[in-house]
């Protein structure tokens, strides 16, 4: 009898136990652990879950002088930017459509492929208002935010272009200063204009650059409003329009450009152009360069691609001025393609603030070098010899395979977003 009683105690001690808060957890936790196919450990707690990874696809990290790819440099300053500053780097205006353009435009054009040419040696070098580049890349004007993510801004920028035999164009907004970019490298940079004054600054700001050494002058025609960037308005990144009174750039007209030439003394370059009728006058005004550009998707929304209108300007042009572009290149091919259609050189605005992101002044040289590298390997696989032989006809209109990303030209990030975003 005794022994009955002390079985039966024994049997309702262990449902008891059972239904407890702590047993019921342990029973859930194991039963989790048997589903993974993995036994559960008596005793011990269920395993936290996995930290996000700062380094998403666990990619060795390198000195910002030995990347070996641009997906490296621009997955390492994904990692660096903190999410607002990314947003207000890579992203456009408004529903971002323009952004969306720059690449899709590119992605729409396929490189023809020639064989069998001797391509051991390839001419790259171009010019620039009678200045010899090495390649035909150069950093582009992105105004204030080098300082966001370098302490040197302009000069470190200055001496990566130099250190690759090309140039680079300082905005007004860089920090420190003008004077302190040229006065970095011997090589003669572009100085790029936003009016933020009356004619007594703008005078001040042109005597300025004219004794500090620069090149040429940049005016850039499209900012006469600053585009509704929404991802800086929602994250609340502290970014203004720029300094001054924003109304003297919204007043700017075409003979304006004609009496900056004349003060200045030095060649004129119209940035923001993007149609034929525009170009035709940018020349009749004085513009020495005409520059196809879009602000990187970030101005007007609904706009073409640049590499869409670069064609129609280069033929307005006819000639009598050199032309430049940018929007959306983060590749070799890119700038190959637009150098088919007719561009000088070709600018990289976005790249540039991945790269300074991603390893500072290193990082901007080593950029420039694997745009290079990228730049010849394309050339050589079409079996061309000197970038003197590209034209429209090493074009074809093709497909855009899939919906174009900012960031389509880099799969490897492409998949870090992706995973961050989990």
């Amino acid at each position: 009898m005794a022994a009955a009683n002390s079985r039966k105690k024994s049997i309702v001690k262990k449902k008891t136990a059972a239904r407890s808060p702590r047993a019921a957890t342990k029973t859930a936790a194991a039963r989790k652990t048997a589903i993974a196919g993995k036994p559960a450990a008596a005793g011990k707690p269920a395993a936290k879950p996995a930290k996000k990874s700062s380094n998403p696809l666990g990619l060795e990290k390198k000195p910002a002088g030995q990347f070996d790819t641009l997906q490296e440099i621009a997955l390492e300053a994904y990692r660096k930017m903190p999410p607002p500053v990314w947003d207000h780097l890579m992203g456009g205006s408004d529903s971002e459509t323009t952004l969306r353009r720059n690449r899709a435009g590119l992605d729409a054009l396929a490189l023809r492929q020639r064989v069998l040419v001797d391509v051991r040696n390839i001419d790259m070098g171009t010019s620039l208002l009678g200045q010899k580049l090495d390649i035909p890349v150069f950093p582009a004007p992105v105004g204030g935010f080098l300082s966001k993510v370098h302490h040197e801004g302009g000069p470190a920028v200055a001496r990566a272009a130099s250190s690759r035999g090309t140039t680079a164009f300082i905005a007004t907004a860089a920090k420190p200063s003008l004077e302190a970019a040229q006065a970095a490298v011997e090589r003669k940079l572009v100085f790029q204009l936003y009016v933020r004054g009356d004619r007594t600054w703008i005078e001040g700001v042109l005597d300025r650059v004219k004794a500090a050494g620069y090149a040429a002058l940049c005016v850039t025609v499209d900012r006469n409003y600053y585009g509704r960037r929404e991802r800086d308005i929602v994250s609340g990144l502290p970014v203004k329009e720029g300094f001054g009174d924003q109304s003297y750039q919204a007043s700017l007209n075409w003979k304006d450009l004609l009496w900056m030439k004349a003060r200045v003394g030095l060649p004129l370059i119209a940035k923001g152009v993007a149609t034929a009728e525009d170009a035709e006058l940018a020349v009749e005004h004085g513009a020495d360069v005409v520059y196809v550009s879009n602000h990187g998707g970030r101005q007007l929304d609904h706009a073409q691609g640049s590499i869409e209108v670069l064609e129609e300007v280069v033929r307005a042009v006819a000639g009598r001025a050199e032309v430049l572009a940018d929007g959306g290149v983060q590749r070799g091919t890119d700038v190959v393609k637009m150098l088919c259609l007719g561009a000088r050189a070709v600018g990289v605005g976005k790249l540039l603030g991945l790269a300074l992101s991603a390893g500072g002044e290193a990082g901007v040289a080593r950029m420039l070098e694997l745009m290079e590298v990228e730049i010849r390997h394309a050339l050589g696989l079409m079996g061309v010899t000197s970038i003197k032989q590209l034209g429209p006809q090493w074009l074809r209109a093709v497909p855009v395979l899939g919906t174009s990303s900012p960031v389509g030209a880099y799969p490897l990030l492409e998949e870090a977003v992706r995973r961050r975003s989990r």
